[in-house]
């Protein structure tokens, strides 16, 4: 007799259309990232840095700012997407403002525009690598990153978890665009390629210069560098930078390795940056003998990473008469028997240039840490945010687009970092959304005072009374009173 097969062509239960009329949301937990974008102060720091030509009626810079941030942590990846927000009682509730339109929202953007500066910016035709200035509002957002970074940090630091260690990661990522202002890439296509420089042990974005796509990523690297060291608190013990071949120019690795640099931070950066291959370095590690090498780890193809000590001395602008000549240590991939690289080799030989003292094998393991660092910022957040789709033709509107991007990506990570279980701070955003975000909640009345109420296991539940103990706002005392709580 064979087993009783389920009822999987019925239901039971009808689809009731009348719209149930409380103040509800099906992404109430949403509001735990307002509510830490409003507790680190951003909206003080938006208004003393963010200096518009005219301001939207009914919403401020503040609010714009929240609502394309929360816009971006709910799954929106376009202005249009703002309408996932526009008609949620709950949200509206909750922020104390109904989310802007389309068409606000779009005006917000295009106040980063500025004619004058967008007139620099050589056309299409001429395909001419350059470094378009930052308009005085995309610069500001830049100065309200790095506050809002040492602001997260402090937080760090009352929760009993300071990040006394920083390492820079930097690196360029392309987007792909469709934009006929988009300029041709290295890879063949047209779009944008920004600097991004996070800080790899807080999981925060520091820095960035949006660029566009024809500009090599070794053109200036220092003033995104810069602008990442100035954002780093001053309370650290050690400060360290990994970059690829993109960094190896002569100004960045003339400025951190000497600690008498004209700008903070003053005193020792360890550095380690990927070599540009030169024929003659090339050359020189090849010379080095098969005994010099040693081998420190196996790939799963069974290819040998060995690295050695490369006698090379360049003699660059980077060297200062008399200064210790900078260390270079050579990778070597050894295929094994019988199986061939593409190019038909069965070796590669790579290099990296440093300032440390580490072992070989130690230093180019830690150098390649960071392509789990900057390289899951990336993906991260042109896949997961708002960052991989470029909204305008203006190039200063699809630049402040992408810095509320990595804004919002920032406090999604300090929320990471500061309310979730040590096991769940490595998430990736897309899970984060269903842990925190996407929880069905809505706005109860008591005593004419707003309470949420969250239909969501206890543990989604225990994750957000978390934010809302690091993330401390001021509540109304009768609000505090309805809520059983007592007012601060």
């Amino acid at each position: 007799m064979s087993a009783r097969i389920p009822l999987l062509n019925k239901t039971p239960f009808v689809l009731d259309p009348r719209p149930l009329t409380e103040a509800s949301s099906p992404h109430a937990g949403l509001l735990a990232t307002s509510r830490a974008y409003r507790s680190l102060g951003v909206p003080d720091l938006i208004a003393a840095q963010l200096k518009l030509r005219k301001r939207q009626r009914g919403y401020n810079e503040g609010q714009m700012t929240e609502s394309l941030i929360l816009l971006q942590t709910v799954g929106g990846d376009c202005p249009e997407d703002i309408r996932l927000l526009s008609n949620d009682p709950c949200l509206e509730r909750g922020l104390g403002y109904a989310p802007p339109k389309v068409t606000a929202v779009r005006e917000f953007l295009e106040l980063f525009h500025d004619e004058e500066i967008a007139e620099l910016r050589p056309s299409r035709a001429v395909q001419k690598s350059f470094i378009m200035p930052s308009t005085e509002p995309v610069a500001a957002l830049q100065q309200v990153q790095a506050h809002t970074v040492r602001r997260i940090a402090k937080r760090y630091e009352q929760q009993g978890q300071a990040q006394l260690i920083a390492t820079v990661d930097q690196d360029a990522t392309i987007i792909e665009s469709h934009k006929k202002s988009a300029l041709s890439h290295y890879e063949g296509g047209r779009g944008y390629q920004p600097m991004v420089a996070i800080w790899a042990e807080a999981d925060l974005v520091l820095a960035d210069e949006f660029r566009d796509g024809n500009v090599p990523a070794r053109q200036e690297p220092l003033t995104c560098a810069k602008q990442a060291f100035e954002a780093l608190p001053t309370n650290l013990t050690a400060r360290y930078f990994r970059g690829d071949s993109g960094c190896h120019e002569n100004e960045l690795l003339r400025w951190l390795r000497h600690p008498d640099r004209a700008t903070e931070p003053g005193g020792a950066i360890g550095f380690v940056v990927s070599a540009s291959t030169s024929e003659e370095l090339s050359r020189t590690m090849k010379r080095i003998p098969d005994k010099a090498w040693t081998t420190f780890d196996t790939e799963p193809d069974g290819t040998l990473r060995q690295w050695a000590e490369v006698p090379f001395v360049p003699g660059e602008r980077y060297e200062r008469k008399n200064s210790r000549p900078l260390r270079y240590v050579g990778l070597r991939l050894l295929k094994p028997q019988g199986v061939l690289f593409a190019d038909g080799s069965d070796r590669h030989h790579h290099a990296v240039i440093t300032n440390r003292d580490l072992p070989g094998d130690q230093l180019l393991n830690w150098h390649r840490e960071k392509a789990g660092t900057v390289e899951h910022v990336h993906d991260e957040i042109k896949n997961a945010l708002g960052g991989g789709h470029m909204p305008s033709q203006r190039f200063a509107v699809n630049a402040a687009w992408f810095k509320f991007a990595l804004l919002s990506y920032n406090l999604a990570s300090a929320i990471k970092g500061l309310c979730f279980d040590p096991e769940e701070r490595t998430v990736r955003f897309k899970k984060y959304r269903l842990l925190l975000v996407h929880l069905a909640g809505r706005m109860n009345r008591n005593n004419c005072v707003m309470g949420l109420r969250l239909c969501a296991p206890v543990e989604a539940i225990k994750r957000l009374q978390k934010v809302w103990q690091v993330f401390p706002l001021k509540t109304h005392a009768t609000a505090a009173k309805a809520l059983g709580r007592p007012s601060p």
